[in-house]
């Protein structure tokens, strides 16, 4: 893959003599994952050595403090002392981690009455600075005393849990200190067992916020059941109401309707109840869901068209055909532009289109765009428009239907097909594998919007596992985290390796409904670091190596990867599909045989994508080149996918995947090629001009 790194050499920049500082560290590190390039940390340390040489400047104070970090990785503490001389005077924003660093450097030149001071003029300098907590341990080795103020003032500092679990190894029976865990060690080993040595033993001292700390934790370790039960002892609050009633029923414990029932008797107007109604007559029997669902209507107009959509089915199923018709007509009439609305026009036009009636499946598809666009379906029906204007001879109406989804909706996988009918040259299903697009890495990091200006800093300079420690002080709100903090913590994660929770915790900021909250979610999607976060580059190495190897497209690799494992490398699921391409064991024997390799691990990137590819280009050569059969194969299984194909033919290929009977193979091949798609109108600098020209929500890349 042709890489094009932002600026190479020690030559001019555009316009230059010499980069700044930020912009050495982004071409030695990757600008989203923090990530260590290849063969990059010699250009690393001649730049800053040049730039560390120059006149007194911000750059330089930040050159001389990477230069130390490093000369300290490579235990040369002299040298490091000597670039950090006077630097906490000279760069106050890192006047902590300066001393930090300073004291570190003493104490591994074995000058130890030097380190003392060091780490006493940090207590007594940078007293409520999270860093302080370095300190704290280095002096707790000799005064518990210390030891028990980091416990006290930094409970969420790394450095902290780890003397908390130093202490509960010498004696367990300690609930103070397991609670410290249970509202801070969420991704720490050994969590659970924490929380159950708590509900187990300690209950009875335990408080109401203990148990809501400890419901948080176990609702996010997916434990829904043991959530409900312990928010139940939770101080009362419609969140906690509700996730107890939640927790019961996906827990599939008794009682989950009573706890709706009380949830919506203590909070009639919350935000939570709406969902609670509608829940409560998904458990119920016809008459008293029926009963609910018109206090929905009756109640809160944002959920009515929901409300109205559920009781027709119910009417439906209840044989009431008249009755169910005329509570559509009255979702469509009051509500048309809710996504219920949408969900059944596009109900509607499906059916017309599968009896062959694609007139009048395009006329019930055209009002979403117009009505729903905030819809969840209207790419799809904008894309289909497209198609179906297209049959009928309405090319032109094709046309515009296809730019107004790549307009609106530059990051769905229909913007892909859209892109592909208008003739751009991103490829389509059989011609895909053949590309090997150019690749423009971004020069930035995104910028941090909640956070210390020593925490922004610190990331901005790579420095993302001391980023990392302090956010985790920083971060107060992680039950309820505002949009800021949410995508702070989001992109902090990524930059330390954690790409399966960072990218959620980004993704996930979709999923607000607040008005204010909303607005928020929509200004940062025009940053392109938002999407950069989203769509991070790590192992491009290897990628782009086995990629040539097996004359793959690399982006589209890099999409399978991303889909598959969220690229951690160790990450095994319930069936043993192991690594970033979630290779079988039994399969990768099978694979190793074919290429004579004799020893693998795939827990390893290399040996992992190695494997992998080969198995991508199997299926493509399976299937004469063809990536959409290719990429469900990889997932369902190359029986299945033949079965398919002989039981149904291949016809139209976008049909053939809207037909796909498994739902999982189905969503995985639109993710693997939206997430494609993504990559190429992000780094694609021809792609990215392309749709930066004709969409509304493409970001700037300056953003």
């Amino acid at each position: 893959m042709p890489i094009v790194k932002s600026g190479s050499g020690l030559g001019k920049f555009w316009g230059r003599e010499q980069p700044t500082v930020t912009e050495v560290v982004n071409r030695s590190v990757d600008p989203v994952a923090g990530l260590n390039q290849p063969g990059s940390s010699e250009q690393r340390r001649q730049q800053l050595v040049a730039i560390a040489k120059g006149q007194p400047s911000a750059d330089r104070s930040r050159a001389r403090y990477l230069l130390a970090v490093d000369l300290l990785e490579q235990k040369q503490p002299r040298q490091a002392i000597e670039k950090l001389q006077n630097l906490d005077v000279d760069y106050p924003v890192l006047a902590a981690p300066v001393l930090v660093k300073r004291a570190q450097a003493y104490e591994l030149a074995g000058d130890q009455a030097k380190a003392l001071a060091t780490w006493q003029q940090l207590l007594s300098q940078q007293a409520q600075n999270p860093l302080a907590v370095e300190a704290l341990v280095a002096l707790g080795r000799n005064n518990p005393k210390y030891w028990e103020q980091a416990i006290a003032q930094f409970p969420a500092h790394p450095r902290t849990l780890e003397i908390v679990q130093q202490r509960l190894q010498q004696n367990p029976k300690q609930p103070r200190l397991l609670m410290v865990l249970a509202r801070h060690g969420l991704h720490r080993k050994g969590y659970l067992d924490v929380l159950n040595n708590l509900v187990t033993n300690y209950a009875a001292q335990l408080t109401p916020q203990d148990w809501e700390a400890i419901g948080f934790g176990y609702w996010e370790k997916q434990l829904y059941g043991k959530a409900g039960m312990a928010y139940a002892q939770a101080p009362l609050t419609a969140r906690n109401a509700y996730r107890v009633a939640r927790g019961l029923q996906l827990g599939e414990k008794p009682g989950a309707t009573r706890a709706y029932q009380r949830m919506v008797s203590k909070f009639p107007n919350a935000p939570e109840t709406p969902l609670a109604l509608l829940r409560l007559a998904r458990l119920s029997e016809p008459t008293a869901a029926i009963a609910y669902l018109d206090q929905i209507v009756q109640r809160f107009p944002a959920k009515a068209g929901e409300a109205l959509l559920e009781k027709a089915n119910l009417l439906e199923k209840l044989n009431s055909e008249k009755s169910a018709s005329e509570v559509r007509q009255t979702l469509l009439t009051r509500y048309g532009q809710s996504n219920a609305a949408a969900e059944l026009r596009w109900q509607l036009a499906q059916r017309y289109a599968a009896a062959k009636d694609v007139a009048t499946a395009w006329k019930w598809a055209l009002p979403i765009l117009s009505q729903n666009p905030e819809s969840e379906l209207a790419p799809q029906a904008g894309f289909w428009i497209g198609k179906w204007a297209s049959q009928l001879g309405k090319h032109q109406d094709a046309k515009r239907a296809y730019e107004q989804v790549l307009s609106r909706y530059p990051q769905s996988y229909y913007a892909w097909r859209s892109a592909s009918m208008l003739g751009w040259n991103v490829g389509d299903f059989t011609s895909v594998r053949q590309l090997n697009p150019e690749v423009l890495r971004p020069a930035t990091r995104p910028d941090l919007p909640a956070g210390s200006a020593t925490l922004k800093e610190l990331y901005q300079l790579g420095q993302d596992r001391d980023a990392w420690a302090i956010w985790q002080v920083e971060f107060q709100n992680p039950m309820q985290p505002s949009v800021a903090e949410q995508f702070t913590d989001g992109v902090m994660r990524l930059g330390v390796g954690d790409f399966l929770d960072g990218i959620f915790m980004v993704s996930f900021l979709s999923e607000r409904d607040q008005p204010e909250e909303q607005s928020q979610y929509r200004a940062l999607r025009q940053q392109m670091g938002y999407w950069q976060a989203l769509y991070p580059f790590p192992y491009l190495e290897e990628i782009e190596a086995w990629s040539q190897e097996r004359q793959l497209n690399p982006l589209l690799v890099t999409a399978l990867i991303r889909q598959e494992s969220r690229f951690m490398p160790g990450i095994r699921s319930s069936v043993g599909a192991t690594g970033l391409m979630q290779v079988m064991p039994e399969t990768a024997t099978w694979i190793a045989e074919q290429i004579k390799l004799k020893q693998f691990q795939l827990n390893d990137p290399n040996d992992n994508i190695k494997l992998g590819t080969w198995y991508l280009d199997y299926t493509h050569q399976e299937y004469s080149g063809n990536s959409m059969l290719a990429i469900a194969s990889y997932n369902a299984g190359p029986g299945a996918v033949a079965g398919w194909v002989t039981k149904k033919g291949m016809g139209d290929p976008d049909e053939f995947v809207e037909n796909i009977p498994y739902n999982e193979t189905r969503g995985y091949v639109k993710s693997v090629f939206e997430n494609y798609w993504n990559y190429l109108r992000l780094y694609n600098p021809e792609i990215s001009q392309k749709v930066a020209q004709v969409s509304e929500e493409h970001p700037d890349s300056k953003g």
